[in-house]
């Protein structure tokens, strides 16, 4: 019977938030930081596409295992509008498929903010990561099909219009989970009558990481001047955020060292005094103020579904 092979890579944990560069996929973006941490492990919290920048959340080792709760957070948008032509990837990459010398005035764009805000209902762009019939849809596209993708609900909870020009208009947006900012600019240039495609596009906020959180691409590729491998370990890992920070937004359960070695073998504890917390269908634990567990609140007990490891 053959040993099981050891896993590549150091067994870190954490976020880094890359404040990514246009021009740099996220796929791109994860392997290069895979690479410069030597990491085992490594995901992100939702794709960036080419053509925007900002804030793309990166999970390194065991905080692979929070990604969907970032995934799952309120995220900010700044983005501009260019007027007058419609594209098929709804931003700059595609070919102009309408056109119009309609240009919008101010006035008219910001009468039609409230269509846009709550929930509201959205087409995905052709040119998208939803899958059709086990396919993706921008495959599809590229080999000339045109599909039908089902609408769907997605919440907006702020939209605001910054600034405008007559070819152009600039906004922010703060958007629930599946918001696509570019069948947005699509849908406002055929409400307005002059279509519409995104210019620009950055993300600045996934709950719950901020524009402080945000570290250049740049300033980590930098530090590979550092020739000693220790060293340079040593000063990449300063810019990791702890895993436990993306559960922020969970009830929160502080645990004792004995207390954390029970839920990391996978049983439940129990919780008592009036600092007790309510039920909760999920929570996290800590104990010294590392992640040991996500699990739910019931019964008087912390049950754990998810254990992190003591390192």
């Amino acid at each position: 019977m053959s040993k099981p092979r050891k896993p590549k890579g150091r067994p870190i944990s954490g976020w880094l938030i890359l404040d990514k560069p246009l021009d740099f996929g996220s796929t791109e973006a994860v392997s290069k930081i895979k690479w410069l941490f030597k990491a085992q492990k490594a995901g992100h919290a939702g794709t960036l596409d080419p053509l925007a920048s900002g804030m793309l959340p990166i999970a390194l080792g065991d905080a692979t295992k929070t990604v969907p709760y970032v995934m799952d957070g309120r995220k900010i948008y700044e983005f501009t509008v260019a007027w007058g032509e419609e594209r098929s990837t709804d931003d700059l990459e595609g070919d102009a498929v309408r056109s119009s010398s309609e240009r919008p005035s101010e006035e008219a764009i910001r009468a039609l903010l409230p269509k846009y805000t709550g929930v509201i209902s959205q087409v995905p762009p052709q040119f998208s990561a939803i899958k059709i019939d086990g396919e993706r849809a921008y495959d599809l596209a590229r080999d000339g099909e045109t599909v039908e993708i089902p609408a769907r609900e997605v919440e907006v909870f702020r939209l605001s219009l910054i600034g405008s020009t007559p070819h152009l208009a600039h906004f922010e947006i703060e958007c629930g989970k599946g918001t696509y900012v570019r069948s947005l600019a699509r849908d406002m240039g055929r409400d307005l009558g002059c279509f519409g495609h995104i210019a620009s596009l950055r993300r600045t906020f996934v709950a719950p990481f901020g524009e402080e959180d945000m570290v250049a691409l740049a300033d980590l590729v930098a530090l590979e001047k550092i020739e000693d491998d220790a060293e340079r370990l040593a000063a990449l890992d300063d810019y990791l955020i702890d895993t436990g920070e993306a559960l922020s937004e969970l009830p929160h359960v502080a645990v004792s060292d004995d207390q954390a070695h029970r839920l990391r073998m996978g049983n439940p504890i129990i919780l008592r005094g009036r600092d007790a917390p309510l039920p909760a269908p999920e929570a996290y634990a800590t104990a010294r103020g590392k992640l040991v567990a996500i699990g739910e609140v019931a019964e008087g007990e912390f049950r754990p579904k998810r254990v992190f490891a003591s390192h």
